[in-house]
């Protein structure tokens, strides 16, 4: 049973937000932490490779949201839609690092107009959303996992936003040598090792010795977020913060690995989300709404007491869903220099997925991709035709027009029941709401490259994306901020 006071607590929170009367001293702070590259690995959420004791704890303090998505499984367009509020196939920033010429404002200028002291350092990656006024201060708040550990720094001026991002988890991480594995982990306690012989594979990779490591490297580096988390936690209690902060954890796609990162399904686009705030969202709470990245923005200015504009596209999620949404959105265009246009639909239970590239396969061909072990190992076993008929069809370029997927039976997607008489109500249903959404996010979002271009909408793509497409080497193409 819920607490009278937390109760009480919600409602006059919520009274206050509707009518936009909070004050400084009523409106909570709020941190955002991202795991890059980090699916809902977490003991939380059942994971049986997690040691994450510190998103554990979250849990238990917070609210689990087990349907929380972003709706790209690539940084640059996920970020940008989080932090504009709105989808980037609105504005044309749907291609993986476009320079929109004319994109909308991050909505921390908005927090800061009304008072909030913005801290964000690192990553943005926001497809040419400017950061001229994105923050007050750029400067690390907290160190990260993989750093050596320092003083924590000053109590900030309240209220306050703060992103932290951990690149740790990144995909370049995952495949990284063992030496600088080892540098990446040092935290790492001996019992927080994972025996790669051990840790459990998804039916789409092949058995082999390099995919293993790659896999366990994956899970420790999800630990080593866990500490950094574990540093945040410790930042707020020592400068006794902790009572009006609303903290919230996720991570901005999948996991760094093929067929997840870079996918529209949910291996590429369901994420963890974790929230804890004290006395208004009742602890061990687990949620069942959708929740996505497109409402990071509006759920920031809500508990500001800021008016949500009306060109957002998501509503606020916190403490309660201002209404709740039956289907979350996705789409995948080009990744990097490899090109493909996929649009896909969710629901709670179901998924509905629209390839619109004929010829074009799943995995594609990027080549900050290809160097990975996991990769390497697909397109070798391919090549001697070892793969499974579920491994092979990643390679598949006759790919149907429609897909739909059954999530809850088929968690990792495998089997497509577009053509099975007993979902064609389901697949028609998601089908007219895929419309209803491409038509809603406007013409932008279905031009091609050279159109938009043409029109003024982005800057010509980078050149080095053409010389990767020849060569099939990193080397040439841009890196932002020093990740993908």
């Amino acid at each position: 049973m819920v607490p009278v006071l937390t109760l009480m607590r919600s409602f006059i929170l919520l009274a206050l937000l509707m009518a936009g009367t909070t004050h400084a001293a009523e409106r909570p702070n709020i941190v955002l932490v991202i795991g890059e590259d980090m699916g809902p690995d977490t003991g939380a959420y059942g994971c049986k490779e997690a040691i994450t004791q510190n998103m554990d704890r979250l849990a238990r303090e917070g609210a689990l949201f087990t349907r929380a998505f972003t709706h790209a499984g690539v940084c640059a367009p996920s970020r940008s839609g989080m932090v504009t509020g709105q989808y980037p196939l609105k504005y044309g920033g749907q291609n993986m690092r476009s320079v929109v010429i004319d994109p909308p404002r991050p909505f921390t200028e908005k927090l800061r107009s009304a008072g909030y002291h913005v801290m964000w350092p690192g990553k943005t990656d926001f497809q040419g959303v400017p950061e001229k006024d994105l923050a007050d201060d750029r400067k690390n708040w907290v160190n990260p996992s993989n750093r050596a550990a320092g003083p924590l720094t000053a109590k900030p001026k309240q209220p306050f936003f703060a992103y932290f991002n951990d690149t740790v988890s990144h995909e370049s991480q995952v495949r990284a040598s063992d030496a600088e594995h080892a540098r990446n982990t040092a935290a790492l306690k001996p019992s927080d090792r994972r025996d790669p012989a051990k840790v459990e594979l998804p039916p789409f990779y092949p058995d082999t010795p390099a995919v293993r490591r790659e896999v366990a490297h994956y899970h420790e580096l999800v630990t080593a977020v866990d500490y950094s988390l574990g540093r945040v936690l410790d930042w707020l209690k020592a400068h006794d913060l902790e009572k009006n902060t609303v903290v919230i954890l996720t991570g901005d796609h999948g996991r760094g690995m093929p067929r997840f990162k870079r996918s529209p399904k949910d291996t590429g686009t369901r994420v963890p989300l974790i929230v804890r705030w004290p006395g208004v969202i009742p602890a061990g709470s687990v949620r069942e709404d959708f929740a996505s990245w497109i409402d990071f923005a509006p759920t920031a200015l809500t508990l500001a007491g800021v008016p949500v504009p009306a060109e957002y596209d998501g509503r606020c999620f916190l403490p309660t869903p201002v209404r709740e949404a039956r289907y979350v959105y996705s789409f995948r265009d080009y990744m990097d220099e490899s090109f493909d246009h996929v649009r896909s639909v969710r629901d709670a239970r179901f998924r509905y997925v629209r390839n619109l590239a004929p010829g074009v396969d799943e995995a594609g061909k990027v080549a900050y991709q290809e160097v990975g072990q996991t990769m390497k190992e697909l397109r070798r076993m391919q090549s001697e035709e070892k793969l499974t008929p579920v491994q092979a069809r990643y390679f598949a370029t006759d790919r149907p027009n429609e897909q739909l997927f059954d999530t809850l039976a088929d968690p990792w997607e495998t089997k497509d029941l577009a053509g099975d008489s007993a979902h064609a109500g389901k697949l028609a249903e998601l089908r007219a709401e895929c419309d209803r959404w491409i038509a809603h996010c406007g013409p932008k979002g279905e031009l091609s490259v050279s159109e938009l271009v043409a029109k003024g909408v982005i800057k010509p793509r980078d050149p080095g994306y053409e010389k990767r497409a020849k060569t099939g080497k990193v080397e040439g193409a841009p890196r932002k901020n020093s990740q993908k």
